[in-house]
């Protein structure tokens, strides 16, 4: 499938790499095709990814995979809601939160309360609201990223 993107101007995606949400994205509720896509002209992948809408161009969000910024990310979600999206077993869920990037790094944000979970099997997936009460919706990622940083050191 061909898409036009936002940051990556026109880019072929293979059917196999669509990720399909059935009820869209939390906001963008009419978009439900999706594609991750991450810098390839780099050596090292970035732990940044790109969730690019194969039907709208300028939908694109920054997401990453929560791990990378917190040492601990269990959200709690309802079972009932993970069977929209085939029921997966843990080994086959892959979680990525949401980003806000702006021009002052300092401030950059992930949404630790709407995680978006992917069942990689079947490549379904869903936004949930996190029942953690203790999850931010603007998790401030560069203040996160030094204290990682200090801890392994």
């Amino acid at each position: 499938m061909v898409a036009e993107t936002k940051f990556f101007g026109k880019i072929d995606i293979e059917d196999d790499k669509i990720i399909e949400f059935p009820m869209g994205i939390i906001g963008f509720e009419n978009l439900k095709k999706f594609a991750l896509i991450y810098d390839s002209e780099k050596e090292k992948r970035s732990k940044i990814s790109w969730l690019q809408s194969m039907e709208e161009p300028l939908m694109v969000l920054p997401v990453i995979n929560p791990i990378d910024i917190t040492e601990e990310y269990t959200p709690i979600i309802e079972d009932e809601l993970t069977k929209t999206i085939g029921d997966p077993a843990d080994a086959d869920i892959l979680i990525l939160v949401t980003m806000s990037i702006p021009s002052d790094l300092t401030k950059m944000t992930a949404n630790l309360k709407a995680p978006i979970i992917i069942n990689t099997v079947n490549r379904q997936a869903m936004q949930v609201i996190a029942e953690n009460e203790d999850y931010l919706i603007k998790y401030n990622v560069y203040d996160a990223i030094e204290r990682l940083k200090k801890a392994g050191e």
